[in-house]
């Protein structure tokens, strides 16, 4: 999505080395890659939020594809093997770009699916099994994709008109205010929660101590999720930020000079897909264990 515009304020513009975005591209697509196979592999991470983790690192993988590809495309470009401005470079700009808006949109809606999720496990534990079976799961996993894929394309295709690019920020702002009306929400309920099970009486003990344990393990999941979108926020933030700018103040020489900085925006974007892997090895001892087995180990069903 080619957002760029001519500099015209005193202040240069800021180039990133090619080699960096290659770099970050490659690593961040091996490392969410990893997360896929993992939760593909390992039985005891077939659950729904894992599931869920699992579409937000495929989408992850697809951001980071994309901008390898693209940075591929630059390099053979600038060689001379590419013409930057031909009719088939500027299709395959246009698809990579429609798979950048899907990684985004998926993202948000991936989030979604989560915070809803540790809702559940948190004040609704007895029924979490009943209500987030495998089956709606799936469905919600179909849902999210097929929504994401059709409005990729759309963002894209009409991206040139000021409404799209309007709908496009004002999507991110309201998710963003969504997400974080829930985790404050959940997290204002979870206080409440304590304390109710803190003030159980003794005489049941037994019952009091397995609601905590499944009260724990929903608060450390909710932990991990708030973790996994204070990171998209602040990796995403300057470029919606940019996009704000270009439709107020295209021309303002204030502005500009924010814009001049937007390669290292797009190495915030990119650095989002590299740093939510170690975030998820992390927080989860059965993905650290998996990833292990898969890294060390040369024979997956002796290892334990």
């Amino acid at each position: 999505m080619n957002t760029t515009t001519t500099n015209q304020s005193d202040c240069p513009e800021v180039k990133v080395p090619v080699p960096l975005f290659f770099t970050i591209g490659v690593v961040s697509l091996a490392e969410n890659l990893l997360v896929v196979v993992a939760v593909i592999r390992n039985r005891n991470l077939h659950s729904p939020m894992y599931c869920f983790i699992c579409s937000l690192a495929a989408f992850n993988t697809i951001a980071s594809l994309t901008k390898t590809w693209e940075n591929l495309m630059i390099m053979f470009a600038n060689v001379g093997h590419l013409e930057k401005k031909g009719p088939s470079e500027t299709n395959l700009d246009d698809v990579m770009d429609s798979l950048l808006c899907m990684s985004f949109v998926g993202s948000i809606f991936s989030f979604l699916a989560i915070a809803a999720d540790r809702y559940i496990t948190i004040f609704h534990a007895l029924r979490y099994h009943n209500i987030m079976t495998m089956r709606r799961t799936k469905a919600i996993l179909g849902v999210i994709w097929t929504t994401c894929g059709v409005s990729a394309v759309i963002m894209v295709r009409f991206f040139a008109s000021k409404f799209i690019m309007i709908c496009f920020v004002v999507f991110f702002v309201v998710s963003l205010a969504i997400i974080c009306f829930l985790y404050a929400y959940m997290f204002m309920l979870a206080r409440i929660h304590a304390r109710n099970i803190v003030a159980l009486p003794a005489a049941g003990g037994g019952g009091k101590c397995r609601r905590q344990r499944q009260w724990g393990s929903g608060m450390r999941g909710a932990l991990t999720l708030t973790i996994l979108f204070g990171v998209f926020v602040v990796c995403w933030a300057p470029f919606f930020l940019h996009l704000i700018i270009i439709m107020v103040c295209p021309a303002n020489p204030y502005c500009e000079c924010y814009r001049s900085l937007f390669q290292l925006h797009v190495v915030l974007l990119m650095s989002h897909a590299f740093i939510d892997p170690a975030i998820y090895a992390f927080r989860s001892a059965e993905l650290r264990h998996t990833f292990r087995k898969m890294l060390l180990c040369s024979d997956w069903r002796r290892c334990s």
